[in-house]
């Protein structure tokens, strides 16, 4: 079984869309990264920070599933990272109208003695320089490091990120994210240029347009399932990103034809997490669930075609 570390946010959201609204739910890169990776084969460990107010039942939660919190840290008298937003008709734009950082303003990561040999590292959405900080504690190199940033570190911490992304193996960001850190239109030009920054791997997330994966001179595409229904598409990418990574980790093998089957497991639990609010869909989903939807995205892109 392999050794998951998994490094992000694990929070409070409150979502509104189109479809309705919720008051204050389980949420953060890290929870659904952890719990999308707890679909597989895979020993993982969050290392993130919560405050006091964080309840007893979703610490259970993460347990139940086999996910080690040893590392994730409760400040006394703390309070825990909350973001609210709200989504807009098409689902693919938001609006952010409260973001507190809390106990994460002062966060140190410390990852558990017991991880620290880790075959896979996981660098959920955070400071440039936390993620950093992740990687030096690593007793050795692991055989695979992914990191997922956004655009607000591109405008706030650049100089750190393109620190860290020196260091790392995989870099998952949608397309626009792509465009601002190469300043390329064209993704595959933009794949090219961030190749020169450190990373062996692009994966550039297209929402309900799939993922793209790219190595060298060799690209993959996988597509996203079309729903019938699409609730909150808050934690996809984070959800693609712990499928991708847990599917490696569990399997062990980092080759590009695996990559191409992580993607495509990614892109599975990704479809389950915006069918309900937060991570209730993930929570509850059933082995038998994510194969029957692997079945449909092969038969989604299979076809045999005569070439002269």
């Amino acid at each position: 079984m392999g050794k998951l570390v998994i490094v992000g946010t694990v929070a409070f959201d409150q979502i509104e869309t189109p479809f309705g609204k919720t008051d204050r739910i389980l949420g953060g890169a890290a929870t659904f990264i952890s719990l999308a990776a707890s679909q597989f084969d895979v020993d993982s460990a969050i290392v993130s920070v919560v405050g006091e107010d964080f309840p007893q039942e979703y610490l259970d939660l993460l347990w139940d599933k086999n996910i080690d919190i040893s590392q994730l840290e409760i400040v006394k008298g703390g309070k825990t990272f909350y973001w609210k937003g709200k989504y807009h008709n098409d689902l693919n734009s938001r609006d952010t109208l409260v973001t507190e950082l809390n106990t994460l303003a002062d966060f140190n990561p410390v990852v558990p003695s017991n991880y620290t040999d880790a075959e896979v590292v996981m660098l959920g959405n955070l400071h440039p320089s936390v993620q950093l900080s992740v990687i030096n504690q690593m007793e050795k190199r692991p055989k695979l490091i992914v990191l997922d940033t956004m655009n607000f570190w591109m405008d706030n911490a650049l100089e750190a990120l393109l620190e860290t992304i020196k260091h790392i193996d995989v870099i998952t960001i949608n397309d626009e994210e792509a465009r601002q850190l190469t300043g390329e239109y064209s993704l595959v030009k933009a794949a090219h240029k961030i190749y020169g920054m450190g990373p062996k791997y692009v994966v550039i997330k297209k929402g309900e347009h799939g993922a793209l994966l790219f190595h060298e001179e060799q690209i993959f595409f996988a597509p996203a399932l079309p729903l019938e229904e699409v609730f909150d598409p808050t934690g996809a990418g984070d959800t693609f990103a712990g499928g991708f990574s847990g599917f490696l980790a569990a399997t062990g093998d980092i080759s590009f034809e695996n990559m191409k089957k992580a993607v495509i497991h990614g892109s599975n639990l990704a479809s389950f997490c915006v069918e309900r609010f937060g991570t209730e869909r993930m929570v509850n989903l059933d082995k038998k669930e994510v194969n029957k939807r692997l079945h449909q995205f092969k038969a989604l892109t299979q076809f045999e075609i005569e070439l002269q």
